[in-house]
């Protein structure tokens, strides 16, 4: 049992200034509690490891987030999640939503498909790979939802809209854009830019997400700012 003296969750240190109000709610110490007992006494793991529920939070600090591409929940098979949305370790085969997206890629900005499926890099140039939902049972999506995990991802997005600086958000499929259907619905969300396909799983690839052209249009926004493009290459 957790101690409510303590503060339940450790963010990167910008992150935990702008969440520190959120971070005090009694919902977070109820979500902490759950998350603690599957890991320790689910008779299934739990994903991604315990020290990388924040991975997303820790490789993008809040000043430093450029680009925020939103996922739903952790991949749920064995050795896949590793705390950053659509990304998966090296040696991972690369899920197919992921293979979508460097096809995409590919078409998109003339790059060759990467070796791997790991997109830290993009993650430390700005890009903030975040889920709605920060884990997931194994072999059980959506395992963790209504938990309290997407309360506290809403928080973070509502965080970086209040942002002077323009942000790009990369809504993929309808989760991502009904997760961030407050967007239009700001007052400050005219400074910020709003990206839209559908998914790239390889149900839904084909009626509009192949053909997006996201990642050439994000680096022009980027450029039109006078801000460095993202380097997509995940190989060099």
């Amino acid at each position: 049992m957790l101690d409510k003296n303590y503060t339940p969750f450790i963010l990167e240190p910008s992150w935990q200034k702008v969440l520190k109000q959120e971070l005090e709610q009694p919902y977070i110490f109820n979500l902490a509690t759950f998350i603690e007992n599957e890991y320790t006494s689910s008779p299934s793991p739990i994903y991604p490891p315990h020290d990388l529920i924040f991975n997303a939070f820790y490789n993008t600090p809040y000043e430093k987030v450029q680009v925020v591409i939103m996922g739903q929940d952790p991949y749920h098979g064995p050795g896949q999640a590793h705390g950053l949305s659509f990304s998966v370790p090296k040696g991972i085969r690369p899920p197919p939503s992921l293979q979508n997206i460097f096809k995409e890629l590919q078409t998109d900005i003339l790059l060759p498909i990467p070796s791997h499926g790991c997109l830290l890099k993009w993650a430390k140039q700005g890009v903030l790979l975040l889920n709605a939902t920060l884990t997931v049972k194994k072999s059980e999506p959506l395992s963790h939802h209504g938990r309290g995990w997407e309360r506290f991802t809403d928080a973070a997005i509502l965080q970086l809209i209040e942002r002077q600086d323009p942000i790009i958000f990369v809504l993929w499929g309808k989760s991502a854009q009904d997760k961030c259907r407050f967007l239009k619905e700001s007052v400050n969300i005219k400074r910020h830019y709003i990206l839209t396909a559908a998914h790239p799983s390889p149900y839904s690839a084909a009626n509009g997400f192949f053909g997006c052209r996201h990642f050439s249009k994000i680096n022009a926004l980027l450029e039109q700012q006078g801000k460095c493009p993202i380097d997509w290459s995940l190989d060099n």
